[in-house]
């Protein structure tokens, strides 16, 4: 099965249209005000009208008000929604599209509960757990943790990077890798030849 890839922590339309023509499943787009990638959906909206048809634009909200994430769905022509707070299956439900339930990942965390939990998720994120973040850490967590076959497709984040995606595909064989800081110049900036390079480092893992 070919590993999906996804670019987060995007911020501007010159990259978001050099990830789509690098072949790239899905953008992310963080609709989090404290995040340093946050980017207005408005201007996700018109970054939208320039991509292809057939790319995800993932929206993503930590803890939001439903009347904002119903106002970012309208501006911004996402399509997928990506949720990283104490969001209950109940709430994530409510906006008629897909989405995805991020899962920090604590010690003894128990992911058949999760999955369970949100059974109407379209895919969990596994990301690496922080008290101060959600999500954009910059660190892995240990992928021994992640399940071979599991029910529900898994995307793995944290601390990914074009030199040990490989490495992940290899071991955990994910349906999908997210990365953001590590394809990024600086946060929100992405560098070209580094998500030439990511993209490279998941062909190479599943040949």
């Amino acid at each position: 099965m070919r590993t999906r890839v996804k670019i987060c922590g995007i911020t501007t339309k010159s990259d978001a249209v050099f990830a789509s023509d690098l072949g790239v499943d899905a953008l992310g787009f963080v609709f989090y005000e404290d995040s340093p990638r946050f980017i207005d959906p408005e201007l996700v909206g018109q970054i939208s009208s320039c991509l292809h048809p057939f790319i995800l634009r993932v929206g993503l909200f930590v803890n939001a008000k439903d009347s904002f994430v119903k106002d970012s769905i309208n501006r911004s022509k996402i399509n997928l929604l990506q949720f990283h707070g104490d969001e209950s299956e109940e709430y994530c439900n409510q906006f008629n599209l897909p989405y995805i339930k991020s899962i920090s990942m604590k010690d003894n965390i128990n992911l058949i509960e999760y999955s369970n939990k949100y059974n109407s998720a379209s895919a969990l994120l596994l990301d690496t757990f922080s008290r101060e973040l959600k999500g954009g850490t910059g660190e892995v967590f240990d992928w021994e943790k992640i399940p071979k076959n599991f029910s529900v497709p898994l995307i793995v984040a944290g601390g990914l990077n074009p030199d040990n995606v490989d490495t992940l595909i290899k071991l955990a064989n994910p349906f999908c890798v997210d990365v953001s800081g590590g394809v990024e110049i600086k946060k929100g900036i992405k560098d070209r030849e580094k998500m030439k390079k990511f993209m490279v480092g998941v062909h190479n893992a599943t040949l």
